[in-house]
């Protein structure tokens, strides 16, 4: 028995029981598909002609207990009714919590600063512990402090956090458009804000996703019980916000670089984000955690370029060592004969199938010539095997060509060195012109670069890279034993105290 508790019927993805049953029927684990009705399959017109399409190519029939033998006709009609009843009860709920708004009820989660009323739905009060924290935070900000120096704050107060271990100035200044932050929260002035989203479902991966409903569909009301701060603090708050949105001009255009979103602390694991210029236009980065939240122990910047060389380097060192170049080629080898495996063992399974099929479909050729058994039965199971055989060779043709194992010679390895060289020397020139080619070609191979400082000398850098290559080859992605997946590169340059007001 297959089935799918707790599950909605809007998409057949995320439906283990329905995929699982999907899979039973390719393998021919049962003949037929019964179900009370068949909004149990899904309650998605696509979807439930989807599922009806592909269990009726395998020869598999689908029976609802209140309608008999499942047609073309039925899956149509029950699609769209399910369909109807699905979206339906989503505008019932809407409305639903439209009236509760209404009546100054809460229709979504848990905000900080309350808690939920027992036995009350709806019904919140206020926290006082966290209602001093929200105060605390509108009014440093009101007094000129930034949301990173107020988090900072919190964090050393070891203050818990609404979510997470620790603060960061996006919970206290959340999103303008969205009006997500505590900053942006109107529930702590008592007025409550309600449908300023919408969740709706990616056909194309069955998640939700939230898009902003315009401001005319926005449902207000006030609850004056619930006010936490004055609504004179709260828009000297929005004033400020306001105020401090207005970007400088030097910061209009944030300059980009190939290591964009790949580099990470190597003391909390935090991302690294850039951190102004010095005075010879070189560009710093510093610690996200040590930035937003104080939360990193080391807050010392360091220079961009000398990680992108380190990077560049390390790679080529490791890349061109000949114990790489051998693991590469043996791994590939390896790979390549699995394949073949593989693609030999699927064949040979649908030509047994194949043989299979042609013995029934005799023996029921011989039947029916002979006049023994139910005739119309044999001519139902001898359309099915026709069907079956056809799936078969179309499954027998599109299967690959069995891989070839191939040698690489020496002289194609010397080539390969020398493109290495040059690819460097390439990427090099592209960093300082912005070469977003270059930086595509790197990301190919790079997942993330962690950057340590070196105790073993003065000012010095290490690197950690973790790449694509290392999936495939493992622990001997890494000949030379340096550490991490291409080893560690001390660069010539190191840290440096981070510049005041950057």
């Amino acid at each position: 028995m297959f089935e799918d508790r707790t599950r909605s019927g809007g998409s057949i993805l995320g439906r283990d029981g329905l995929i699982a049953l999907l899979a039973g029927a390719r393998e021919r684990k049962f003949d037929i598909v019964i179900v009370e009705a068949l909004d149990r399959l899904s309650r998605d017109k696509e979807d439930l002609a989807s599922v009806y399409k592909r269990l009726s190519f395998i020869g598999i029939e689908i029976r609802a207990i209140h309608e008999g033998v499942v047609n073309t006709v039925l899956v149509g009609l029950r699609g769209l009714v399910g369909q109807l009843y699905r979206e339906d009860n989503a505008h019932k709920v809407r409305r639903g919590l439209a009236g509760r708004v209404s009546s100054g009820l809460i229709a979504g989660g848990l905000t900080y600063g309350y808690a939920v009323v027992p036995g009350e739905n709806g019904k919140r009060v206020i926290l006082e512990g966290e209602a001093a924290v929200v105060r605390k935070i509108f009014d440093s900000f009101v007094a000129g402090s930034t949301p990173r120096d107020i988090a900072a704050a919190l964090n050393r107060d070891k203050v818990p956090a609404p979510r997470g271990s620790h603060w960061n100035a996006s919970t206290i200044n959340g999103n303008p458009q969205r009006r997500t932050g505590i900053l942006h929260n109107e529930i702590y002035s008592g007025r409550l804000v309600w449908n300023r989203v919408r969740m709706v479902k990616d056909p194309d991966t069955g998640r939700r996703i939230s898009r902003i409903n315009p401001k005319s569909e926005w449902q207000t009301a006030d609850i004056p019980e619930l006010a936490i701060v004055s609504r004179e603090i709260f828009e000297a708050a929005q004033q400020r916000k306001q105020e401090r949105s207005i970007p400088h001009p030097q910061h209009l255009r944030r300059p980009k670089h190939i290591l964009s979103g790949l580099l990470r602390c190597g003391i909390c694991g935090s991302g690294m984000a850039t951190n102004g210029k010095d005075k010879s236009g070189r560009i710093r980065v510093r610690c996200s955690g040590a930035k937003e939240s104080d939360t990193c122990a080391d807050a010392k910047t360091f220079y961009l370029d000398t990680v992108q060389n380190a990077v560049l380097s390390g790679l080529k060192a490791e890349l061109t060592h000949p114990k790489m170049i051998a693991e590469y080629v043996r791994t590939y080898h390896e790979e390549r004969e699995r394949l073949a495996a593989d693609a030999t063992a699927e064949r040979a399974r649908l030509e047994r199938r194949l043989i299979a099929n042609d013995r029934e479909a005799d023996l029921i050729t011989d039947h029916l010539v002979k006049g023994i058994g139910n005739v119309s039965r044999l001519d139902a199971r001898a359309k099915e095997l026709m069907v079956e055989e056809t799936a078969l060779r179309e499954e027998l043709a599109a299967l690959p060509d069995a891989p070839k194992v191939i040698a690489l010679h020496p002289t194609i390895l010397e080539r390969y060195e020398i493109q290495l060289e040059g690819l460097q020397e390439a990427l090099s020139r592209g960093l300082q012109a912005g070469d977003s080619e270059g930086a595509e070609a790197l990301r190919e191979l790079v997942e993330t670069v962690t950057i340590f400082r070196d105790l073993s000398r003065v000012g010095g850098v290490e690197i950690k890279i973790a790449g694509r290559l290392n999936a495939l080859l493992g622990e001997n992605a890494h000949p030379n034993r340096r550490r991490g997946v291409w080893g560690s590169v001390v660069a010539a340059e190191g840290f440096e105290p981070p510049t005041k007001g950057l």
